[in-house]
This record gives C-alpha cells, structure tokens and sequence, in this order.
C-alpha cells in the first residue's frame, strides 16, 4: 500500500526552497500536520547559509483556504482555540523572520489563515485567479494570526477594518490596487515568475537582503529616530564585507559582480 502524499512538499532547487501546501481534498485548509512543517522547513532554512531564497506557494485553485475548521469543532473552547491560534502565529513569525528573502506565489482562495500566511511572506506574487480575504467575523470571529496587524500595515487602517469588518473577498487586481500583493500575472505563469524573482534575489549579496529585511521589518513599528539609527547601524556593518568589497570592485570595473555571501 503506497504512502500518502505529503500535506506539504518541500522543494529544494539550488539556493531556492519551495513549500508547496499539498491538501486538495481539503481546499488546501492549514491543518496541524502543515503548520508544523512550515516551521521545520523554516527551522532548517535558518541554518542554512546555502539558501536563499524561500517561494511559498499551493494549489492551481487555493493556496490556502484558511484554518482547518474541522479541527477547530474537534477541539472546542476558549483554551483550545487561544493554543490554535498561537500556533498559526508562531508558524507565521517564524516565515516572516527568516533572514533569507520569502515570496507568496499565489492562484485561487487565500482566505483567513491562507491571507495570512501570504502577508507573512516578503513579496506576495499574485495569479490573475487569486482571491483575497479575512472572512472570520461571518463566522462570528476575527482574525487569530496576524490579519489584524499585518494587513492594515499593507493597507492601511481605513482598507483593513473594510476588509476585516465585511468579511468580502477581493480579487487580484483589487489587492494590487490596495497594496495588498507586489504584482499580478497570468495564472500559468506564476511559478515561473516567482522562480525568475527568487533566482534574481538569489543572486544578490544575503547578508545585505538580511540586513534590508531586518531594517524594514522592524523600524515599521518604531518611532522614526530610532529606526533611522537601525538603518544607519545596518549600513556600517556591511562595509568591510567581502559582499561590499566585491560589489564595489565590480562598479568600478565595470563588470557584474559574484556576490558569495562574506
């Protein structure tokens, strides 16, 4: 008797991992099983100086459907649902603070948990299929792991209470619009471009994207002062590198530089 599949598959192609949500007949719903696995794909790409680039994607029809409910009416009460939440969350923070940059490749439903999952990524690459949304107040709830932090940050305050307050999805070019994903492309193209987007990152000096990431990431939520100070204190520590010297030796060369990750 064969093995089932995986309910997430892991893809290593050269410095660029994917994390592929493999649970069609559940809509791609983010289970217990999946949510651990994104954290030791995540715990595993943090250690790895090899890698640097992680595409997080899913199905051709939904990415991600949201939280498996069935486990949800399985395990009832206020306890049981705050440890629910707080495990989509840390899966979340732990995608989100990986040095290495992360891409969303998104086609069909990213609903609750899966809109979630995408706003915790870097970069959110859209199909022209993709559908957007936070629908939990129809089920009397609201967003449990991020979608009421991250999306007005995206958004805006006056785009996010619209969109957590009704509950309706969005479309793909209304979630470009809005800010909510960097680009839109043709649904059979978007693996590929996501591709073409990681091996172009790849190619960069990581310790700087890192450093980027870092920088933006958290000065987002400090007073100007003091992100400007992390930025400052990011920019200092990168000269001396063999990135830096490299990448200033190619400019006046005039040549492409090899950036080795020193």
């Amino acid at each position: 008797m064969s093995e089932p599949a995986p309910e997430l598959l892991v893809e290593r192609e050269g410095p660029v991992l994917t994390l592929r949500i493999n649970r069609p007949a559940k809509r791609n719903a983010l289970n217990a099983n999946v949510l651990r696995g994104l954290r030791e794909a995540c715990d595993a790409a943090r250690r790895d100086a090899s890698l640097r680039v992680v595409i997080v994607t899913g199905g051709e029809q939904v990415f991600a459907a949201g939280a498996d409910i069935g486990e949800f009416a399985a395990a009832p009460g206020v306890a049981n649902a705050y440890r629910s939440s707080e495990e989509r969350a840390r899966t979340w923070d732990a995608l989100a603070l990986l040095p290495q940059p992360t891409i969303a490749a998104v086609a069909g439903y990213a609903l609750g948990g899966g809109c979630e999952l995408a706003m915790a990524c870097d970069l959110r690459l859209a199909a022209d299929t993709a559908i957007f949304g936070q629908p939990e107040i129809k089920l009397g709830l609201i967003p449990g792991a991020g979608g009421t932090q991250r999306l007005p940050r995206l958004v805006g305050l006056a785009r996010a209470k619209e969109l957590v307050f009704f509950g309706e999805p969005i479309d793909a070019q209304e979630a470009y619009r809005i800010g909510l994903v960097n680009r839109v492309v043709p649904a059979d193209r978007l693996l590929a471009e996501a591709r073409a987007w990681a091996e172009r990152l790849a190619a960069l000096p990581p310790v700087a994207l890192a450093l980027a990431k870092r920088a933006i990431d958290a000065g987002a939520s400090a007073p100007l002062p003091a992100a400007l100070d992390l930025e400052q204190m990011a920019f200092a520590a990168l000269f001396g590198t063999a990135d830096e010297q490299e990448g200033v030796a190619a400019f006046l060369e005039r040549r492409p530089p090899r950036f080795t990750g020193g």
